[in-house]
């Protein structure tokens, strides 16, 4: 696992040099990871760093696609199950089972925020040439289009290229939540009635 981390970590300070320098062609590096099977990409500049799944601590509340928390040197991460949030049902954990931690920061003054998304196996970091990347599919995708960015071919596999602005869409996360928790308070509120 330490050796993904190093490789990312010096994917990402490499990553401008190699975006520039390639005789004209746009590239940018991909982490690439599997989900049920599927082989999934997010480019890395905002990947922070990748740990191995451990213990997570359980929020009350939460919708089913967030895991928990875990304490990250002092700062509590939230952790997005991918497949639970693509509709698939909860990851089981194995023991390439790891944690993407990806950095937002916000547009106000409260500064950044990390967020670990949950994979089934880190694989490696790719470059891919921005004209290399197809639209999706207008049909037929397993996850919600507005999820992919595009389709790209890396060895004669399809890579799903994700949007991570939309697939951690922290208002979307939070609307689902509170409408999760309002329907709790409303089934609250409702069942003294039921027992009368």
């Amino acid at each position: 696992m330490g050796a993904i981390t190093e490789s990312t970590n010096h994917a990402v300070r490499r990553s401008e040099a190699d975006t520039q320098g390639r005789a004209g062609l746009e590239t940018a590096q991909y982490l690439t990871f599997m989900l049920s099977g599927e082989i999934y990409a997010l480019e890395i500049l905002n990947i922070k760093e990748i740990i191995q799944y451990g213990d997570l601590t359980e929020v009350p509340m939460m919708p089913a696609f967030i895991r928990g928390v875990i304490n990250l040197r002092g700062k509590v991460v939230p952790v997005v199950d991918m497949n639970a949030r693509f509709g698939r049902g909860i990851t089981s954990i194995a023991r390439r089972t790891s944690i993407v931690i990806i950095e937002f920061n916000d547009d106000e003054e409260t500064g950044s925020h990390s967020i670990g998304v949950m994979v089934d196996a880190v694989n490696e970091v790719i470059d891919i040439a921005r004209q290399d990347i197809e639209p999706p599919p207008a049909f037929g995708a397993r996850i919600r289009p507005d999820f992919v960015t595009g389709m790209a071919k890396h060895n004669g596999r399809f890579i799903i290229v994700l949007n991570l602005t939309q697939v951690l869409s922290v208002a979307e996360m939070s609307a689902l939540g509170s409408a999760m928790l309002g329907g709790a308070q409303a089934e609250n509120l409702t069942e003294p009635e039921y027992e009368r």
